[in-house]
């Protein structure tokens, strides 16, 4: 981050009191945890040895700048709106993770990024991290906060994260990265030419293969910078928000992790019957011959 990372950080006065409060006693459990995990992801927490602490956010408004399209038949990046979309998910993301800190946190599961639009904010958009806080039951669960003491950040729902600590692996942060991208328009002797005809567009093929090729290039950028061993459940999204139709952004994310030791040994995978009343697809019959017209009588 270029700016002052304290105040990038700085989330309102009121969160930081009413987290304070639910914290509790140093060392003790919470006061009052609230999480977004289900049932099921809750369950698979506490038996990952994890304890959630509270559902913690960051936001960042941010208004995008200008960046004009002289040609509309090239296909090139536009640096200007993927620099402000990157800064914003960034931003949203160091807020999130101060709140987990400040509730003692080791780590933040089933991270959700958002983009919101409003109707009084023309030009401008709402960037919102959410995810649910964590702590080891153990003191050796230290271990899974960042080398700066910071907590883990994680999209992994609450099965994926028992799943993934049994193969040895452990989540260091989340790794993202985007493009946004003018795709060029076709020319009119280049349309007339190609009507009616089944043919690959070499234009608009060579644009998104680009466009998205960066957008995961600087994803892997962003875990190899955390000194990773690989990224699971990578995700490349595309979104429009509200451009010209001919630009868009690709947005890749994953969790970056690394292996600590070697994967617990499983059990063969088993066939399962269930015994539930599972809805039959009704069979379908072809329809009755229609009746045959009566034979007339010779008078």
């Amino acid at each position: 981050m270029s700016e002052d990372i304290a105040e990038v950080r700085r989330i309102p006065e009121q969160a930081q009191r009413r987290l304070e409060e639910m914290r509790g006693k140093a060392g003790g459990p919470p006061r009052l945890f609230t999480s977004d995990l289900t049932v099921n992801e809750f369950l698979m927490v506490e038996e990952a040895g994890f304890e959630p602490l509270g559902f913690v956010m960051g936001s960042s408004f941010f208004h995008v700048g200008i960046q004009w399209t002289m040609q509309p038949f090239q296909n090139y990046e536009l640096d200007v709106l993927t620099a402000a979309l990157y800064h914003a998910r960034e931003y949203a993301m160091a807020r999130m993770e101060e709140e987990a800190f400040i509730l003692g946190a080791d780590g933040v599961v089933g991270v959700r990024l958002e983009v919101g639009r409003h109707d009084w904010a023309a030009a401008m958009a709402e960037f919102q991290a959410v995810g649910t806080a964590i702590r080891a039951r153990a003191e050796e669960g230290r271990r899974f906060r960042k080398p700066n003491g910071r907590p883990f950040t994680s999209d992994l729902s609450g099965q994926d994260f028992w799943t993934l600590l049994r193969t040895g692996c452990r989540p260091l942060e989340l790794a993202m990265g985007n493009c946004v991208y003018h795709v060029g328009r076709r020319g009119f002797l280049q349309a007339l030419g190609q009507l009616g005809k089944n043919i690959e567009m070499p234009n608009y093929t060579q644009a998104l293969y680009n466009a998205r090729e960066l957008a995961l290039e600087r994803m892997q950028a962003d875990a190899e910078s955390v000194q990773a061993h690989g990224i699971v459940g990578v995700q490349v999204q595309q979104a429009n928000h509200g451009w010209d139709s001919h630009v868009m952004e690709f947005f890749a994310i994953g969790t970056a992790v690394v292996r600590e030791s070697q994967p617990a040994s499983l059990p063969a995978p088993q066939l399962i019957l269930s015994l539930n009343d599972q809805p039959t697809a009704p069979i379908e019959t072809a329809p009755p011959p229609p009746p045959r017209p009566a034979a007339s009588r010779a008078g």
